[in-house]
């Protein structure tokens, strides 16, 4: 059954999942403020909207990909999106924002007599290029249910986690983790080679034992173990440090809001906040072993500068 998608926000990530819906028979109106990506989705198959009101007025789905909760509030405003649907529409979020702007997005489309979804993702650029992606959704079970077809398209799993929210909760938990997790796995490669280890012995024997993890087995952070990952190709993005960064610092906040005592989730922000306005501006956020490798040189270096 074909459906009619407004697709607003078209870069990275939300233009090769537009792709995608267009190749499985849906039509799909896109509007994108950055002209190349809109050219680049309309090379793509999809059709240009002059404005993101313009696609939203005549789709039965409306799904966003926008950068920070302060761009869904504002297009889901009083002369937005909300106004311009046809009553019913079912809009769905798939931006990574704080749990509080998701919420109310959800009761701005309640209000306007709309059914709404949150479904932030997981799997990167390669994973909107494969339709491989993983949703994690929030909000009512039928706007679930009528939404999974268009994500089993656009990825290879979707979770209805609860509520209105509950799709950016999870979001935003799993990044924490795969955060620490990456760091752990960085430092650990670091002083594996301080200690004469090789990266390959060392990664046969973590990615056999307990410190097997994702960031290891499929994301690597040093070149060669697993010739897919991100430190293969000099730390071309897959997940950029920048949108780390950013998730920690949702993770971070909601932290502080909750009074929940987390010192690594709270560490990792400040450490990918750091990583991302510097060096890694434009790394994945594997690279952040390279900032781990230079600051532990550098205070080799001033250790041994102290003794002699």
């Amino acid at each position: 059954m074909t459906t009619t998608v407004a697709f607003i926000g078209l870069g990275h990530m939300g233009g090769p999942m537009a792709a995608n819906l267009v190749r499985a028979g849906h039509r799909v109106l896109g509007h994108d403020l950055v002209e190349a990506s809109l050219a680049a989705a309309v090379e793509s198959g999809v059709e240009r909207a002059e404005s993101a009101a313009d696609a939203a007025a005549v789709a039965d789905v409306v799904i966003t990909m926008l950068p920070a909760g302060r761009h869904v509030l504002s297009l889901y405003g009083p002369e937005g999106l909300l106004a311009a649907a046809r009553p019913g529409t079912l809009f769905v979020d798939c931006s990574t924002i704080d749990v509080a702007d998701s919420r109310a997005a959800h009761a701005a489309a309640a209000a306007a007599g709309h059914r709404s979804l949150d479904a932030p993702v997981s799997g990167g650029v390669v994973g909107a290029e494969a339709g491989t992606l993983t949703f994690m959704a929030g909000g009512e079970e039928a706007a679930f249910a009528e939404a999974e077809p268009l994500l089993a398209v656009m990825g290879k799993k979707a979770v209805h986690c609860g509520g209105a929210g509950a799709g950016q909760a999870a979001k935003i938990c799993n990044n924490m983790i795969l955060g620490v997790s990456m760091i752990a796995v960085s430092e650990a490669f670091v002083l594996a080679e301080s200690l004469g280890l090789s990266d390959q012995a060392l990664y046969d024997v973590a990615s056999a034992a307990s410190g097997q993890c994702w960031a290891l087995t499929v994301n690597c952070p040093v070149p060669g173990p697993v010739p897919t990952s991100p430190a293969n190709r000099d730390y071309r993005p897959g997940f950029a440090a920048p949108l780390m960064a950013k998730d920690l610092g949702l993770a971070a906040n909601a932290l502080r809001a909750g009074g929940i005592d987390a010192e690594l989730g709270l560490r990792a922000a400040e450490l990918y906040a750091r990583f991302a306005e510097g060096s890694g501006a434009d790394q994945d956020f594997s690279g952040i072993v390279r900032a781990i490798r230079a600051a532990s040189s550098n205070t080799t270096d001033a250790q041994k500068g102290t003794t002699t």
